[in-house]
């Protein structure tokens, strides 16, 4: 078994990002596991970058990529702000990562969701994935926890729910691709963006639900040992 870890490899998000709109905002939603090669770089990342006041971006793939599509979008969107003299759409700011995206495929290898609320057209998630297509949904999934998700949200996801139950929709279903997808791990981030403005939530890894196989959380390798064994067997 080779045991050897390239720490030289490109930082990915192996990553689950969720973008769910209920009926007034949207919820946004991601893991926070960021890994070079099979070494774990970063267990807590924040992967719900703020574009404007009412539009983030979720960011999958290579950590560099999507940093830099979303620094240059977060630019273009200050100075389309400034000319305009009110907040971006999130359907302008969408396109705009879809045209750094798309113009620059054969270079980047990041997917994004992005999603948020405007006046007029309330709120909004547009999927981006590789290749810089563009398109709108009531929720989108990515990275590479989704592939355990598409099920589950056509049997969860309906139109007209709640904020407290889109937002109870994203954390369950981050932790569902936590416990199957290897990539995904680490706490969950929620950002809620509505009319109101934005509220950001934490949920620690310890408060997740157990999925399937799971073992429960503990706090040091000496809980693990000094947990009570089995009663010996009599012979």
């Amino acid at each position: 078994m080779d045991l050897n870890m390239d720490l030289n490899a490109p930082h990915s998000m192996g990553t689950t990002i969720i973008g769910v709109t209920y009926d007034g905002g949207v919820v946004l939603g991601a893991d926070s596991r960021t890994s070079t090669g099979v070494y774990v770089a970063n267990r807590a990342s924040d992967k719900i970058t703020k574009l404007t006041d009412n539009v983030y971006v979720c960011r999958s793939g290579s950590a560099a990529d999507s940093q830099i599509v979303s620094d240059y979008v977060r630019h273009f969107l200050h100075q389309h702000t400034i000319q305009l003299g009110q907040p971006a759409t999130v359907k302008v700011a969408a396109n705009l990562v879809r045209l750094l995206a798309y113009n620059n495929k054969d270079m980047l290898q990041t997917g994004l969701i992005v999603g948020g609320w405007d006046k007029y057209n309330g709120g909004r998630i547009y999927g981006i994935p590789l290749g810089g297509t563009i398109i709108e949904q009531p929720f989108a999934i990515g990275g590479s926890g989704s592939s355990y998700l598409y099920g589950f949200f056509d049997q969860a996801w309906r139109e007209g729910m709640t904020r407290e139950e889109a937002e109870q929709l994203v954390v369950k279903a981050v932790s569902l691709a936590i416990a199957r997808d290897g990539a995904s791990g680490g706490v969950v981030r929620t950002v809620t963006i509505n009319s109101e403005g934005v509220t950001r939530k934490f949920y620690p890894g310890d408060q997740l639900p157990l999925w399937h196989e799971e073992l429960e959380p503990k706090n040091s390798l000496l809980d693990v040992l000094n947990a009570s064994s089995p009663e010996p067997m009599n012979v």
